[in-house]
């Protein structure tokens, strides 16, 4: 299914897109209410892909009330389970079936590799939404043990209306780790994209309704965070918001369900994530290939990338040479062609963001490696010496940027790991087991990796410590319960009338 193409098919593949432009509300494509839009651009180019609607609160008023419409009459929520699992299989084959055209969209629109959004996201995408459709017929409700006299079921219901709020580093998977419970568990959905790459989402929903989930149930309502966002957040007929993206959005996101309604929130946030390499580690040129793949991968836009590499004194050198070595393998350049490891970074703010903090960088640290960006794309650097008091070692940059800090013992390379208001996602190299899961254990992160990087998969929970994280998980059956309301049903079974009260 990931076999790769040629630079040349794939921008052929690109020009014949049809690409779409408006929102997506019970089930049809409709423009936004003011005839507001904005402009879509190809992050490596410049160039405009396609005039997106920008909707504003009439737009999100109009898709709440068709979600909750959905909702209440059952269409979707009260399908029988085999029901939503043979249809949300259904799309899952869908988007494999359009996998090519996905893979271009998202590429042009986002800027990331065209080789990780064939070989990576849409594979995972695809695995994501079988995954909860494969769950939705095997997760059973249960019974508490009350004795003889009474029959406690505890049942699971769905949340209800779900608003999901996308990031633009991996449109299309994160659309998939949100809808795939959320649909799974019976819920109407409105998907509020980041709006640097709101195109798969709207393919998505089209493939989705071909698929035969009801109308009213998949919504996509796009435009920015004041004008969608907001609405979306404060509106008092949504039962629950999930968001991934930066710590400071998802923090305006508990104010408003604290100015409306309580609806739960769910947030998956920021990360300054640490890789922890101590003096015992072996294989030190497997160390490097999981040191640069987790520092560079998508131009390193990952709230879970180790950003900073916190190293002993006695491996430091030879790792780095092996670091260096690999690193320079890292082409970057056209996102298209799939020569190429890294392409360009979402958009031009974005960029003049990362750069400023390659000035800062360049100022107050050594540069190994790269240190400078332009028209978009910022090469693989890494910057030495670096202070554990160092702003590039304490704010997410969000670049293709690794920060050494080196140590003399464990004990001090765990106590930099935690120094952080973040918790996402940590990895731990070394050969000696009892150390290494030690060090796990005392690194506060949700995922922590020993001897490699990763984020675990599609059957391990997903989301992070302190300000890394709020009110649930992603990925695994845990991610379920986000969206499901638990519900005691009591029946009494005796016989008897209950005794009167004494005061």
């Amino acid at each position: 299914m990931s076999e790769l193409m040629t630079r040349e098919e794939y921008a052929a593949l690109g020009r014949e897109l049809i690409l779409p432009r408006t929102a997506f509300i019970d089930g049809a494509f409709r423009a936004a209410r003011s005839g507001a839009s904005f402009p879509s651009a190809n992050p490596a180019t410049g160039e405009t892909l396609a005039e997106v609607a920008s909707c504003g609160a009439e737009d999100v008023d109009f898709a709440v009330a068709k979600a909750r419409e959905a909702f209440e009459d059952g269409r979707w929520s009260r399908a029988h389970p085999a029901e939503r699992k043979r249809i949300l299989i259904r799309f899952a084959k869908l988007i494999e079936r359009n996998r090519h055209e996905l893979a271009v969209m998202e590429s042009l629109d986002s800027g990331k590799p065209i080789r990780d959004c064939v070989e990576i996201d849409i594979p995972e995408t695809i695995n994501c939404i079988r995954w909860h459709a494969e769950a939705i017929d095997k997760i059973y409700d249960q019974t508490a043990p009350v004795g003889d006299d009474a029959l406690a079921v505890i049942v699971r219901e769905p949340i209800g209306v779900v608003g999901l709020v996308l990031p633009w580093n991996f449109p299309l998977l994160m659309l998939a780790w949100k809808i795939g419970p959320a649909l799974a568990a019976g819920c109407s959905v409105i998907v509020k994209p980041a709006e640097q790459t709101s195109l798969t989402a709207l393919r998505a929903a089209e493939l989705a309704m071909e698929a035969g989930i009801p109308r009213g149930v998949f919504n996509v309502v796009t435009g920015d965070g004041p004008s969608a966002g907001e609405p979306l957040g404060l509106h008092p007929d949504v039962d629950m918001i999930s968001f991934t993206g930066s710590t400071e959005t998802g923090k305006r996101f508990l104010r408003y369900a604290a100015d409306s309604n309580l609806k739960k929130i769910t947030l998956e946030c920021g990360g300054k994530n640490p890789a922890v390499v101590l003096a015992d580690a072996e294989d030190l040129d497997l160390v490097a290939g999981h040191i640069v793949n987790a520092a560079f991968w998508n131009m390193g836009e990952n709230c879970s990338a180790n950003s900073r590499l916190i190293v002993h004194e006695a491996v430091k050198a030879p790792l780095m040479e092996r670091i260096m070595a690999r690193a320079r393998d890292w082409r970057t350049g056209d996102p298209l062609d799939p020569a190429n490891h890294l392409g360009a970074l979402v958009d031009r703010e974005h960029f003049a963001k990362v750069c400023g903090y390659l000035e800062k960088g360049r100022a107050s640290a050594t540069v190994a490696l790269g240190g400078e960006g332009e028209d978009g794309f910022v090469q693989p650097t890494i910057f030495d010496e670096v202070s554990a008091s160092d702003p590039l070692a304490r704010e997410e940059i969000f670049g293709p940027v690794l920060s050494v800090i080196t140590v003399a013992s464990a004990e001090e390379a765990v106590a930099i790991a935690n120094d952080t208001p973040y918790g996402l996602a940590a990895s731990v190299f070394s050969a000696n087991a009892k150390q290494a899961l030690r060090a796990a254990r005392a690194i506060r992160a949700g995922t922590v990796t020993v001897n490699c990087y990763g984020e675990g998969d599609i059957t391990t929970p997903f989301g992070g410590y302190k300000q890394s994280g709020f009110g649930g998980r992603d990925n695994s059956l845990h991610a379920h319960d986000q969206y499901t309301e638990l519900k005691t049903i009591w029946v009494d079974l005796s016989d008897s009338a209950p005794e009167e009260a004494v005061d």
